[in-house]
Order: structure tokens, then C-alpha cells, then sequence
């Protein structure tokens, strides 16, 4: 399946290159490790064959599109003028293209977005648990939705790819790609509906135990801001957490200022984060980051029956007010 897919997608670019519809595409090419994919920037039909396609195309690519748009188109100098990106994306990565479109990073009709449908991606520290430490040398599909991996001790081991996805996969509600405009073929996995069971086990704890386990897991922060470069939401030319007229936050590592940088960011991403765990697999420390982001998520589906990333018309609840709101998360007090 999965080298149809390649091949589709690298039939699909070269195309897109021979018409001119793209000057550049965003993918993914085979990175320096056997189970490693890294984003690659394509801009020629002849570099097509450098596209890879499989469960280790991890990252959300839709980090870069707004250094594309983020200067004025020049009136003169044609040579610099905003290109046409073709991007490929998984379903989280299309719902954040959109994201970017609606406020205004991404110029809608400047994008092609090639959508995969996904089946899931793995999660280098189960596939390393699994492998007892062991490093790949090799790995292969095998039938029946396993993967078979070589090791540097000559080991050959056969795993079952349900058990070694990550977690954002699991808990997906929605795998297929929206608003594409060129589909790959494929198949994606099933949809998650409950998929918030265990923010709900974190909504049941006293408000007390909420914030020790809040405090216990941020204290781990080394503030190394690999969350905010890894986001395709935290795009700002300056973060507040930089900003010194006035300072937010002190240079140092006082447990206050690495809160109020988490706290900040977590409610930056309410109505915009669409769950990809970009965030969770850049930080070197391993915080429990998407239990906090998927809290707010979860809140803002309740409250505004919004799921960001779906609709290209529907404006974010925080980018509009209707004078039917919801003033409950105002106080607590009734």
C-alpha cells in the first residue's frame, strides 16, 4: 500500500510541476536514520523521486507555510514574488493549513493542499520500548498491518503497528485530509469518538490535584521553546514570552515564568490546535503537553461546537461573538 502511495504522490507532483501549478512542494524525503522522515522542499519534477510516503512522516509540515507569505508581494521584482506551495498533508496537517488561511498567514489560492489519508503514524519511543533499545538497520510492511524490523544486533522482529502508534493517532477523530484539493489513494484509519475519555479522567480530579499535576509536569521544562517552533499556530513574529517592553517573563528558570509561558501558549491554542502533537514529540523532556492543549480543545467544542480546521468559512470563536455566547467560563460564581 504504501508504495502506491509513493508512487501516486510523486506522479501527482510531477504533474503538478509540468502544468505550473507549484513552484515548490512541501513533503517528506528519507532522513538520515531507517525509521526517520524529514521534511523536504521540492522544487523541480526531477526531485520528485525524493518523496517518501509512510508512518514516519511524523511532523506537521504546516510549520513552514507562513514564511512563504510573510513579506509584501514586491510590484516589480517578479522574480521574488509569492510562489504557489504544494503541500502533502495528513488529516491534522490539512486541518492546520486551513487554520492558517483563516487568519490570514496563508493566502488560500497560493496553496495546493495533496492530501493523504492517514493511517496513523508511529511513535519513535514505543517503536524503541519495543525494541528493547535497539537500533533499526531496516524495517519493511509486512501483511496483516505489521512491521518487520532489523536491528543493529541482527535481530529481526515483527511488531504490530497498532500497538506503536502515537497517542494523537489513537485518539483521532478525523484521519481524512478536508478541504483538498488533489487526493493521493489510500486508506485511512477509523475515527475516535470518544476520543476525550481521558480528559474527562482529568476532569474528575479536585482542582487542587489538577494544578499539582500541572506543576509537576512543567517543572520539567528546560525552556528550550522547541513546542512553540514545532506549531504551526505559533507563528508571531515576537512571542510574548520575548518580549522585554514590557517583559512577561523572566530570563531565568523560575517555576512562575516557565507557568506563565505554558499557561499563555496552551490558551494561544484555544480554537486553533488541531491535535497533531507536534508539540509532544519536539519537547526533549517528554511533558504531558497534549493533555493540557486537548482540555482546552475539548472545552471549545463544548462550549462553541467548533472543531478548528474543518470549515473554510467559520471563523475560530476567538476571531468572532455572537450575542448568544456562552458567558459561563466567565466566572465560576452563578
Amino acid at each position: 500500500m504504501s508504495n502506491d502511495i509513493e508512487k501516486n504522490l510523486r506522479d501527482t507532483v510531477k504533474g503538478l510541476f509540468a502544468d505550473k501549478k507549484v513552484d515548490i512542494v512541501i513533503g517528506f524525503e528519507q532522513g538520515s536514520l531507517p525509521f526517520l522522515a524529514r521534511p523536504c522542499f521540492i522544487k523541480s519534477a526531477e526531485k520528485t523521486e525524493k518523496l517518501i510516503w509512510n508512518s514516519s512522516c511524523s511532523n506537521n509540515i504546516a510549520v513552514f507555510l507562513p514564511r512563504f507569505f510573510s513579506r509584501k508581494p514586491p510590484v516589480k521584482d517578479k522574480a521574488n514574488e509569492i510562489p504557489v506551495v504544494g503541500i502533502v498533508t495528513k488529516g491534522c496537517d490539512a486541518r492546520s493549513v486551513i487554520g492558517l488561511v483563516k487568519e490570514k498567514q496563508v493566502l488560500r489560492d497560493k496553496v495546493v493542499i495533496i492530501g493523504i489519508p492517514c493511517e496513523g503514524v508511529i511513535d519513535p519511543h514505543k517503536l524503541e520500548t519495543a525494541l528493547e533499545g535497539e537500533s533499526i538497520t531496516g524495517w519493511k510492511y509486512t501483511s496483516n498491518g505489521f512491521i518487520e524490523c532489523t536491528t543493529n544486533r541482527n535481530h529481526s522482529t515483527r511488531l504490530k503497528k497498532e500497538d506503536l502508534l502515537a497517542e494523537s493517532c489513537l485518539q483521532c477523530a478525523h484521519p481524512e485530509p478536508e478541504n483538498m484539493d488533489i487526493r493521493i489513494e489510500g486508506k485511512s484509519k477509523s475515527s475516535v469518538h470518544d476520543k476525550y475519555k481521558n480528559i474527562k479522567d482529568f476532569e474528575e480530579k479536585t482542582l487542587n490535584e489538577r494544578w499539582q499535576y500541572f506543576t509537576d509536569e512543567i517543572s520539567k521544562c528546560i525552556k528550550c521553546n522547541a513546542c512553540r517552533q514545532a506549531c504551526p499556530n505559533c507563528y508571531c513574529k515576537v512571542c510574548f514570552a520575548d518580549q522585554t517592553k514590557p517583559r512577561w517573563i523572566g530570563p531565568g528558570f523560575d517555576l512562575s515564568d516557565i507557568m506563565i509561558y505554558h499557561i499563555g501558549r496552551i490558551f494561544h491554542q484555544a480554537g486553533r490546535c488541531v491535535e497533531c502533537d507536534a508539540c509532544v514529540r519536539a519537547c526533549p523532556m517528554n511533558i504531558d503537553l497534549r493533555l493540557f492543549t486537548r482540555k482546552v480543545c475539548k472545552d471549545v467544542k463544548e462550549l462553541f461546537s467548533y472543531v478548528p480546521g474543518l470549515s473554510v468559512d467559520e471563523l475560530p470563536p476567538l476571531l468572532c461573538f455572537n450575542q448568544d455566547d456562552s458567558e459561563d467560563f466567565i466566572t465560576a460564581i452563578k
